[in-house]
């Protein structure tokens, strides 16, 4: 499997991990058992002949774009640029979220599909942070949320690394510099963090427990001793235990939170993949069948195994009726080549830089 796989795996597992869970995302237990049976919803509900994914997978696709506009640039690139870099391309996520398309210039080329012109139901905090026009940083917080609005759209920074010489410290900071864009508090940047990187890992063909064992380690250099870093790691630790142990999938579920904030929402998304690491169907099922915040963390298990597995591991009955397939698909590889050379690959190079290319500040 090569890496173009994993990253097309990640990007549309996420997507489908998203679109499954959106039809139930506001939906009790109760509700969803009793309306789709026993073991919950395992099929999408069609808008037409179309699986449809929230915002999550929009401001995934936002933040990959953000990446790659300072790709395009060709030139050494710091922490800082990426985040600003992203922070233009989430305002330009901003504008799509009245439903209705405008000529205004925009930053990113997402701006020019009609199908992204769709509020689906976007995070309160994400809507205020940006409608406020200034970046959040660590340093500097813009609210005190740890909402999972900040690891839901984390993954392809994991992706778009995984094909730089760059280390894990660096891949944490991005993922924790683009969550602190928008939510303040430690755990909602500290989960985008972990993440991007165990993304990261994966992407570069790591085993699973391994990648997330790693993932552990590097964090703990970077963060250990941090009261809200220990919180989180000691519930990714559940989430590995109860993977290893026979026990009540919707239990553990239940143990690990609702997913409605970034901790919460990565625990339960890592027990899903850990615990069906070859098994994409069951591992989907369980992740989105609960009271919680099902698209999140149904799109956070797709990255995860997506990742792991490649786009083959995904059944083709999720991939067929998925909405905007061929653009996710496209984003993957555009994240996987990077900037094209621009002797050797001219027509691939121009049309990289139609996409991307912006100036600095736009």
């Amino acid at each position: 499997m090569d890496r173009l796989d994993r990253i097309k795996g990640s990007l549309l597992g996420g997507a489908v991990g998203d679109a499954l869970g959106y039809c139930v995302e506001f939906d009790s237990e109760q509700h969803i058992f009793s309306r789709f049976g026993r073991c919950g919803i395992r099929n999408y509900v069609l808008t037409g002949s179309k699986a449809l994914f929230s915002d999550d997978t929009q401001m995934s696709l936002y933040t990959a774009c953000g990446l790659l506009c300072v790709e395009a640039r060709g030139k050494a690139a710091s922490i800082q640029d990426y985040t600003d870099s992203i922070w233009y391309a989430y305002l330009d996520w901003l504008k799509t979220q009245n439903g209705k398309m405008t000529r205004e210039v925009a930053y990113s080329f997402l701006n020019s599909i009609p199908q992204l012109f769709s509020p689906r139901a976007p995070g309160g905090t994400c809507l205020a942070s940006l409608q406020g026009g200034v970046p959040g940083s660590i340093e500097k917080p813009v609210n005190y949320s740890k909402g999972c609005g900040g690891v839901m759209r984390a993954a392809p920074i994991g992706l778009y690394f995984s094909g730089k010489e760059v280390d894990g410290k660096t891949v944490a900071a991005v993922g924790a510099a683009s969550a602190a864009l928008t939510h303040g508090h430690p755990l909602g940047y500290l989960s985008a963090a972990f993440l991007a990187h165990l993304v990261w890992l994966l992407a570069k063909g790591v085993e699973l427990s391994e990648a997330v064992a790693a993932t552990r380690s590097g964090l703990s250099t970077l963060y250990g001793g941090n009261e809200d870093y220990e919180y989180m790691d000691t519930l990714i630790n559940y989430a590995v235990r109860y993977a290893a142990e026979d026990r009540d999938d919707l239990e553990c579920v239940h143990a690990l939170g609702e997913g409605w904030v970034g901790e919460e929402a990565l625990a339960v998304a890592l027990y899903c993949a850990l615990k069906y690491p070859y098994d994409f169907s069951h591992g989907l099922v369980v992740s989105v069948n609960h009271n919680g915040d099902s698209d999140s963390t149904g799109a956070i298990f797709g990255n995860i195994l997506g990742a792991y597995r490649g786009i083959d591991g995904i059944p083709k009955r999720y991939l067929a009726p998925l909405e905007l397939r061929e653009l996710i698909e496209s984003v993957a590889v555009d994240l996987t080549t990077g900037l094209p050379d621009k002797e050797k690959e001219q027509r691939a190079y121009r049309l990289f830089m139609q996409r991307y290319y912006r100036p600095e500040g736009v």
